[in-house]
């Protein structure tokens, strides 16, 4: 590989891999498919592509990191990110994890196609990791190449920073960089693999640590192992316990207790926007609360708790919308399965798990209370709650436009039908001519309602619009971008983050991006489901 280094006073980063340099690494540095034990990680280069090409990034990430905007312009960026060249500092390596996937454990997995670069730490003191997905093959490709498509690079970069916009915890990103190559995919695992144009996204988090990094030793009945990667966990990410516990057992158990709680407002968050993660394994969950590993994921059109964007899971729908609360509690369970062994009775973990659900109940029902513009959580605003709920489903009724639109909804209702209120959130309209009557008696007692409250007019739709966004990166408007990109035009891409960087503000310049789902999108490949290829 072309390890020739980039000018570092150009890039003005400065890297401290505590990660590599704490905890034991894999002594064997060749490139061969293994089990690899002992270890929570190996060394492993990223394979040079033909021609890497920036095709978006975000400003603001760059910034973050420490990287200027001369430096992104340059050649030696796309080089970096491309997988070409190294900067002073870096050791990239892939993680050992394993996991539990559709309920079942699948053993070693890690970082098949993901490659850590290093840890930066900014002049703030922040310290963000640096990760390539789609930089080739590692220790733990198995039979894969390593490699990312264009589709899939493009749909990671906007999500990633279209949640963090939204005020969902996740992991951000930093660049899309094209290769030059072809990679050959199956896009919906039918027999019919194709070349498609290969990219590579740079994912940024302060962790890449997942609940499998914990689970793969404890499988393996390697407790010492296990033990130092905890204590690490804590001492790096979660500092502020360190000085608050001196006893291991109650620090590891607080710090338990933590994950249970971050974990509980991330998914409380993908439940307000209708964010559905589609493939939440227990090698997808971040260990310090984020949203990782952007897959088949997809915003609700019309609300539908059963839905999944995942292809694989059509049939059995685990990881459905609606489901997400209790997967995320399933897997927290086995991170606690994996933490056994470091307490002496159970006590502390189910501590954990009991915060998980106390703090998802409170905080679901005060987020919900804000979406209706309720100041205040009765039986009675439970109940209309309850109600919208049942026929947001029953009548095809659009997630984001809706909420959008009943904050615009002033003091005074008129006369009659009150469903022209709404605008264009139906998607059948049997389905809502069958429901008028009853959408028409719940506008009226959550309007009657909600002016108990107190609040102005202007208030209450500032405090709701606050919460509920105009734009989301629907499927389709994603695939929409990634068609154009696939053609050669990246404007899309561009645009698209420009848009996703205000989603509570109306944008009317960009209306078209803000639409309830076509019809013509309901089956097309990508702008509903996707496979896990995607």
């Amino acid at each position: 590989m072309n390890t020739n280094s980039v000018d570092n006073e150009t890039s003005n980063v400065t890297f401290d891999n505590r990660f590599v340099s704490e905890l034991p690494g894999d002594p064997d540095s060749s490139g061969r498919r293994r089990q690899v034990l002992g270890a929570a990680w190996s060394a492993v280069m990223p394979t040079p592509v033909a021609a890497p090409q920036l095709l978006a990034h975000a400003a603001d990430v760059a910034e973050l990191v420490g990287f200027g905007p001369e430096f992104v312009q340059s050649p030696a960026f796309a080089e970096l990110f491309g997988g070409n060249a190294l900067l002073p500092g870096m050791q990239p390596y892939a993680a050992c994890y394993g996991g539990h996937q559709f309920g079942n454990w699948a053993g070693q997995l890690g970082d098949g196609r993901a490659i850590t670069l290093g840890e930066v730490v900014n002049a703030r003191g922040e310290r963000w990791e640096l990760q390539l997905k789609g930089a080739g093959p590692t220790p733990y490709s198995r039979t894969a190449d390593g490699r990312a498509v264009l589709r899939s690079s493009i749909r990671e970069f906007l999500c990633s920073e279209a949640m963090h916009h939204l005020g969902v915890p996740t992991t951000r990103a930093l660049s899309v960089v094209a290769t030059g190559d072809m990679v050959v995919r199956d896009m919906f695992y039918n027999g019919n693999a194709a070349p498609e144009h290969g990219a590579i996204v740079c994912r940024v988090a302060p962790s890449f640590i997942r609940f499998g990094n914990f689970e793969i030793f404890t499988a393996r009945e390697d407790v010492a192992t296990l033990t130092r990667l905890v204590d690490f966990t804590i001492a790096r990410d979660f500092p502020h316990l360190v000085a608050q516990y001196t006893n291991d057992t109650e620090r590891r158990g607080a710090w338990y207790a933590e994950v249970c709680e971050r974990t509980a407002r991330m998914i409380v968050q993908w439940m307000r926007v209708g964010f559905v993660h589609g493939v939440m394994n227990t090698d997808n969950m971040s260990i310090v609360g984020l949203t990782i590993d952007y897959g088949p994921y997809g915003w609700l059109d019309n609300f539908d708790p059963h839905w999944t964007p995942n292809t694989t899971d059509a049939q059995g729908r685990r990881y459905r919308f609606g489901q997400q609360p209790a997967v995320a509690q399933w897997n927290l369970a086995r991170l606690a399965d994996a933490l056994t062994p470091l307490f002496a009775d159970e006590a502390p973990l189910q501590a954990g798990l009991d915060r998980f659900s106390a703090v998802y109940i409170a905080e679901y029902e005060a987020m919900n209370a804000a979406k209706f513009g309720f100041v205040r959580r009765g039986d009675d605003e439970m109940l209309v709650i309850r109600e919208c709920f049942a026929l947001l489903f029953d009548a095809e009724v659009d997630y984001t436009r809706f909420f959008r639109a009943l904050g615009d909804i002033g003091d005074t209702l008129p006369d009659g039908d009150l469903l022209p209120l709404l605008g264009d959130v139906f998607y059948n309209d049997d389905k809502r001519d069958a429901k008028a009557e009853a959408f028409n008696a719940w506008l009226r007692r959550w309007h009657a309602l909600v002016l108990q409250h107190g609040r102005t007019f202007a208030e209450r739709r500032a405090a709701m619009h606050a919460v509920n966004p105009w734009f989301v990166l629907r499927n389709y408007v994603a695939q929409q971008a990634i068609d154009a990109a696939t053609a050669g035009d990246y404007s899309v891409v561009r645009t698209l983050l420009t848009v996703l960087r205000d989603p509570y503000t109306e944008q009317p310049a960009f209306a078209e991006f803000a639409g309830r789902r076509p019809e013509w999108a309901r089956h097309k490949a990508g702008c509903s489901m996707l496979s896990c290829s995607s």
